[in-house]
């Protein structure tokens, strides 16, 4: 089979390495040319993924016109503000016939749209789509070290072939029909990963950081079921187990970005210093949107997007979580 990898960022470059290990024919599309060069000249990724060897069977191209074309499985893995613009600039060259395979996690700012959402909106024909969400940091499944996810699609067939094409001994996929639960729950852990950082940056115990994942859980499962997802599926990979991952891994960088906001830290100066994009912070602007448009109560994304705006510090916020009426917690 002939795989294409939009994205060689470290998760796109991570699966374009699994999926090559396996025997498939890979190309990976780079947008930067010294991720290309670094690539074709030394078989790794140095800006995104050092350290991970590629193998021969990963070819990489900056034509991204060219990349996809003949290809049997086009796998997106771009940030997910980004996404609009390459799939406008790729859909003249991608046909019915492929399978598409979304791997980014994100809510698009403005029109309000999951990924998958952004890819039909965009192409030119109803696609045969396929999403996968789940605790991943791309470092460790570049090692190969075990890893479970979620393949979800509106089509049983579609997410159990992406199942059997993508799925090694040591990268285990399950399938979902909830498409809108595995990507909610994709996107939104980031904005609560953001405020676990808070706490490790307000110098913080475990307390609170137990407190904020069980809550944002709440808050996720919640949205997801005002817009058509299950509760169910939150409780699984895609929502709880990527929202432990997120918050507690050091290798995560919405955690990191939140961090320093606890820390006291400005934005921008947080943002310019990182490689690789740090989805929570567009991720919340469109998640506090979405709960205002569902009338869905999420206290701690609307106090991180306070935070994020500069209208409140750290404390404050917290401060403004912890002084809310007292309720049942169900």
């Amino acid at each position: 089979m002939s795989v294409t990898v939009i994205g060689a960022g470290a998760w796109g470059t991570a699966l374009a390495k699994l999926i090559a290990e396996k025997g498939e024919s890979v190309t990976l599309w780079c947008r930067e040319r010294e991720v290309l060069e670094s690539i074709r000249e030394r078989r790794v990724n140095e800006l995104f993924l050092p350290g991970a060897a590629l193998p021969g069977g990963l070819e990489a191209t900056g034509d991204l016109h060219a990349s996809a074309r003949g290809s049997e499985l086009v796998l997106f893995a771009v940030p997910s503000q980004y996404l609009r613009a390459v799939s406008v600039s790729l859909a003249a060259h991608l046909d019915r016939d492929q399978q598409f395979v979304s791997a980014t996690k994100g809510i698009e700012e403005g029109r309000l749209l999951r990924m998958s959402e952004v890819l039909t909106d965009v192409l030119p024909f109803e696609p045969n789509l396929t999403v996968i969400s789940g605790p991943t940091f791309a470092k460790e499944v570049a090692r190969g070290e075990p890893t479970a996810l979620v393949a979800a699609s509106t089509t049983k067939d579609s997410a159990e072939a992406v199942q059997k094409r993508l799925s090694t001994r040591h990268f285990r996929i399950y399938t979902s029909g909830d498409v809108v639960g595995v990507e909610l729950g994709g996107a939104i852990k980031n904005v609560v990963a953001l405020a676990v950082g808070v706490v490790k940056g307000l110098s913080l115990g475990y307390n609170p950081a137990a407190a904020l994942m069980a809550r944002g859980l709440a808050e996720m499962s919640r949205l997801a079921e005002a817009m058509g997802g299950k509760r169910e599926t939150l409780s699984g990979l895609a929502g709880m187990g990527d929202l432990v991952l997120t918050c507690t891994g050091e290798l995560s960088r919405n955690r990191t970005v939140g961090v320093a906001l606890g820390r006291g830290e400005r934005l921008p100066d947080i943002l310019s210093s990182m490689q690789g994009v740090a989805e929570g912070v567009a991720t919340t602007h469109a998640a506090v949107a979405l709960a205002r448009a569902h009338d869905v109560e999420m206290p701690i994304a609307f106090q991180m997007e306070r935070l994020l705006r500069g209208e409140v510090t750290a404390p404050e916020a917290m401060e403004a979580l912890l002084s809310r009426t007292l309720k049942p917690e169900h």
